[in-house]
């Protein structure tokens, strides 16, 4: 069988893919021709997931964040999500997903905390020895949270897709992580999501096979 293509798996669906790609391509080409061919599938597959160009002018990526993130995931590092709904899009991986937004332990240090389950949910994360990739597509108070257990030694992170959507402090967020140390992934601005947050990492996980 054929490996996915941008999600695509019957003689239809890679038509449709190809097609689509064809067109990304077209559209995007002259603003993604400086980058390595990695990161241009990692832009093409955003813009195609979300049909909006316009994050071809928006996506930065840090210089090490293809060859950590690749790295990670060729090894089967564990992947930690910030909502369900990212988690439940990541496909063909097989290592472990973890997300902790609804665990009982994230729901309590949150009330004790009197900060978000986003937030609380990356301590829980570092608590049991979370060492991977942190993808967040919703939640500024969950990259803000990554940032700190990272500064202080609490979390062992190889890469991060931080790409959280919104006008109270993703924009903030995402800025403050691409000065970071860390091998990152962010939108620029208020735009981000789940699609965004999906596409980079399937793109990466694909690069692989």
């Amino acid at each position: 069988m054929k490996p996915t293509f941008m999600g695509a798996s019957t003689k239809q669906g890679y038509e449709i893919a190809a097609k689509s790609r064809e067109i990304v391509r077209s559209l995007i080409g002259e603003k993604t021709r400086n980058l390595t061919p990695e990161e241009r599938s990692i832009v093409e597959r955003i813009v195609h997931s979300t049909a909006d160009p316009e994050y071809a002018d928006i996506t930065e990526m840090s210089g090490d964040f293809v060859e950590k993130g690749l790295e990670a995931i060729s090894k089967g590092k564990d992947i930690l999500t910030d909502i369900s709904m990212v988690k439940a899009g990541i496909n063909k991986y097989s290592g472990n997903i973890n997300c902790y937004i609804n665990d009982e332990r994230a729901i309590k240090l949150a009330k004790e905390q009197e900060i978000t389950r986003a937030a609380a949910a990356m301590e829980v994360a570092a608590c049991d020895g979370f060492e991977g990739v942190v993808v967040i597509g919703n939640a500024p108070t969950a990259l803000w949270k990554v940032m700190e257990l990272v500064e202080t030694g609490s979390m062992n992170v190889k890469a991060v897709v931080g790409v959280p959507v919104g006008f109270v402090g993703a924009a903030e967020s995402k800025k403050a992580l691409h000065e970071t140390s860390i091998p990152n992934l962010v939108t620029v601005g208020p735009k981000g999501g789940t699609p965004v947050a999906v596409a980079a990492l399937n793109s990466l996980i694909n690069i692989i096979k």
